[in-house]
């Protein structure tokens, strides 16, 4: 166990290739526990639903010519983690990474991200945590398709990963949120950037002729450049065709000076 210990989950669930990939980079820089849905949870943000039976099913997988012995949760994401540093891992992780994710997760909806909510769940235990998502085509958003390359997302999990366990990052900042563009390769530039305030996918009604029916409320792409941010995540990932790398904060506190505000209420 002298080397760092690292909880390794994700939204698409335990058989995803993005989360394979990432465990295969991972395992070059610590021991690398996978813990992660049995099913496919996308969007499930930092939920604990107390519908979830917490079942644990552990399973002998062999990817890539590597044996490797993975634990499959019934639950979300989030309960991944905590079922991963509570019941699994022999001891506490030096490191909590969520991901390689079928789909970019910028903007307004990274509180829906079931990727971004598994690294927040794992960051409010007190450990550093890694959310990596590659940007792709909403087809694969909820596929586990071979025709996604992860091998450059792959590259950079790791290369972050190794920055957290070697550098104490400053008191506010919890999460480092990577987005990598489709088209990025090894060498790919990357960027320190902030989280657009804008809404990246537009939520679309469903199309059915009774609410009696079952419906989904599905969504489509609808971010815009003009006028965004030069260094928001969603102009970095769309704009610049660079690796954005997001700080994020679980104190969700609006930075404005306190006493003006209540000034302002008051009056």
């Amino acid at each position: 166990m002298d080397k760092p210990q690292i909880l390794l989950t994700n939204d698409d669930g335990i058989r995803s290739p993005g989360l394979w990939a990432a465990a295969g980079a991972l395992a070059s820089i610590g021991y690398v526990t996978v813990a992660a849905p049995k099913e496919q949870s996308s969007g499930m943000g930092r939920s604990l639903p107390n519908s979830s039976s917490g079942m644990i099913r552990e399973e002998k997988l062999r990817v890539n010519g590597q044996d490797w012995t993975v634990y499959a949760v019934s639950g979300s994401p989030a309960q991944a983690v905590l079922h991963g540093v509570l019941e699994i891992m022999p001891q506490k992780p030096d490191l909590v990474v969520s991901g390689i994710n079928y789909g970019e997760n910028v903007g307004l909806g990274v509180t829906i991200s079931g990727t971004v909510g598994a690294a927040m769940e794992g960051a409010s235990l007190g450990f550093p945590a890694l959310a990596v998502s590659l940007q792709a085509d909403q087809r694969y958003h909820l596929s586990y398709s071979d025709e996604v390359d992860f091998s450059a997302a792959a590259h950079f999990t790791a290369f972050f990963a190794n920055i957290l366990l070697q550098k104490k990052m400053p008191a506010d900042v919890q999460i480092l949120k990577v987005d990598v563009p489709s088209d990025a390769t090894t060498k790919t530039a990357w960027q320190v950037t902030r989280v657009a305030r804008q809404r990246y996918y537009e939520p679309v009604a469903p199309e059915r002729k009774s609410w009696d029916v079952p419906g989904f409320v599905n969504y489509k792409e609808a971010a815009f450049l003009d006028g965004e941010d030069k260094d928001s995540d969603v102009f970095a990932l769309r704009k610049k065709r660079v690796v954005s790398v997001a700080p994020i904060s679980l104190d969700m506190t609006s930075r404005v000076e306190l006493g003006e505000l209540e000034k302002q209420l008051r009056k």
